[in-house]
């Protein structure tokens, strides 16, 4: 085959043992960009690239010697049609290019993230099932029960700020991982600590709080400089998701695990897990686009456009970041939102177990259903709220949209939870609530990236830590109030502080960049 055309390869920094990085010039006809395997040596390398020209394919191939410790170009010839290429493979001599290596890292980072998400509500709500079995093994009263529930809290709320301050400066990936190996080492010492005694057990849950507690400012951190606002959304959204079928995966193992091995086997198994993350995550994340040297140019220049590059950040402007009205609006509804989804999320399976009347496996299986609306509800509201932004619409108006929908839905449906007279319809009203509980994924927790995105770690932790007292104070109320009263009085603190939540949103809380 004859074909007048000229390559160049160039950029080209030798390094044993690692791949090489080129770019290829032809003209004409262009190249499309595409997978290609370097060797670099001491005194010799080799290349391999493809091209598709025309609806033709061929393949170039470079040897040279002792190219040198710069950049050099080196002219390729007897360009030749190479075999045939099918489902993402050069079949000549062997050469492979997996699908993956095609895959957008930003969505690979997004994935981890997503899978980080899973683990910690695993190990959050696994105490949601155990407690049942524990309770009646150690004759825990009902405000015991609330005081070992809410001691998660304790620490979760030490780390918040501090988590998205340490995220902010050194950056997201080391912090995540510390977090991760942190929570799943105390998850995997609660049963011991229970044995131990209550106080014990008090400590190992604020233990796994601390560790937990750096994951939202940290995850925050990594997507701000990760993920393209046309696509902030839908990540953020995926990544939630995560905590929704890690409550799923809980709710559905726990008490097979617990007839089958026993209730400490849950905290064993579930804890082990984050070893297999931590390896993962080590050898794929980066904090930021900029720190990756395997990540595509092309893919770079798509994450980089209209962004500017920033120093790291040495302080943090309290005083200009908390005069702002957007601010306190963000604060305030984490608050109001928490309390009504952390009560659900500790005291669902005593719900349906108490007043249901649900067995133990009963209430882990049907507390499933309400995680798996939530898991599908926040990505379709994800998908909403980034079409709405594409096609022009504000994203002000597509914040407090979601949001609206975040904090009535839910608030409507838990009214209605007094009024049904049948297990299977109040299992329903459950679910719708938190489905349209979901959508806040789009609108207060996709607000901090909005409104600060370079101190959106920061931000993260401190309307969080207000969401913790909003879990700390909701989950320990609800003890008291069970004691004292019913679930229909717990129902309606949830559903007032739903209705000024909503009030709240609508008349203070922005789209904008608000601090820079």
């Amino acid at each position: 085959m004859a074909m007048n055309a000229r390559a160049f390869l160039c950029s080209y920094s030798p390094h044993p043992d690692s791949l090489l990085k080129q770019r290829t010039s032809l003209g004409p006809p262009r190249p499309q960009p595409l997978p290609r395997k370097c060797f670099a040596a001491a005194t010799r390398f080799h290349c391999r690239v493809r091209l598709i020209s025309g609806g033709r394919r061929f393949t170039f191939r470079v040897s040279a010697r002792n190219p040198g410790l710069k950049s050099e170009q080196y002219e390729i010839t007897d360009v030749q049609e190479s075999a045939k290429f099918k489902n993402g493979q050069v079949e000549d001599e062997g050469v492979v290019v997996p699908w993956w290596e095609e895959f957008p890292k930003r969505w690979v980072i997004v994935i981890l993230c997503f899978s980080a998400f899973l683990l910690c509500n695993m190990d959050r709500v696994n105490m949601s099932i155990a407690i049942l079995p524990m309770s009646a093994e150690y004759n825990w009263n009902p405000t015991t029960v609330g005081l070992i529930q809410s001691s998660f809290f304790w620490g979760y709320l030490l780390t918040q700020i501090a988590g998205g301050i340490w995220a902010d400066t050194v950056g997201g990936k080391l912090v995540l991982g510390f977090g991760v190996v942190w929570w799943s080492i105390a998850t995997a010492l609660t049963p011991v600590a229970a044995k131990l005694g209550l106080p014990y057990l008090l400590v190992a849950r604020a233990f796994m709080g601390i560790g937990e507690g750096v994951a939202m400012p940290a995850m925050n951190n990594i997507l701000s400089k990760w993920v393209p606002v046309s696509e902030r959304s839908r990540s953020l959204a995926l990544v939630y998701s995560g905590m929704y079928l890690g409550s799923v995966t809980g709710f559905a193992f726990s008490p097979f695990l617990i007839h089958q091995f026993g209730w400490p086997s849950v905290f064993y198994s579930f804890g082990s897990l984050g070893t297999l993350w931590f390896a993962t995550w080590l050898n794929k994340a980066y904090s930021s686009p900029l720190d990756d040297p395997q990540l595509r140019p092309e893919e770079k220049k798509l994450i980089l456009t209209n962004s500017i590059p920033r120093e790291p950040v040495t302080t943090i402007p309290w005083g200009l970041i908390l005069s702002k009205p957007p601010v306190w609006a963000l604060i305030t509804c984490h608050f109001c939102h928490n309390w009504g989804t952390f009560i659900l999320l500790t005291w669902m399976p005593t719900y349906y177990n108490q007043v249901l009347k649900f067995n133990l496996t009963e209430s882990g299986l049907i507390c499933v259903l309400p995680w798996l609306t939530m898991a599908f509800s926040a990505n379709l509201g994800g998908w909403i709220a980034d079409t709405l932004v594409s096609n022009g619409s504000s994203v002000t108006t597509v914040r407090k949209i979601m949001q609206t929908i975040g904090f009535l839905g839910p608030a409507f449906f838990l009214t209605q939870l007094s009024h049904v007279d049948s297990p299977a319809m109040a299992v329903l009203c459950m679910a719708c609530s938190q489905g349209t509980d979901a959508f806040s994924q789009s609108g207060l927790y996709s607000n901090h990236q909005d409104i600060a995105p370079r101190y959106s770690g920061v931000l993260l932790g401190l309307s969080n830590t207000a969401g913790v007292l909003a879990g700390v104070f909701g989950t320990a109320a609800t003890g008291y109030i069970l004691q004292h009263g019913s679930w229909d009085d717990v129902f309606k603190v949830s559903v007032g502080l739903y209705l000024t939540g909503t009030v709240v949103w609508n008349l203070f809380s922005s789209g904008e960049k608000i601090v820079d």
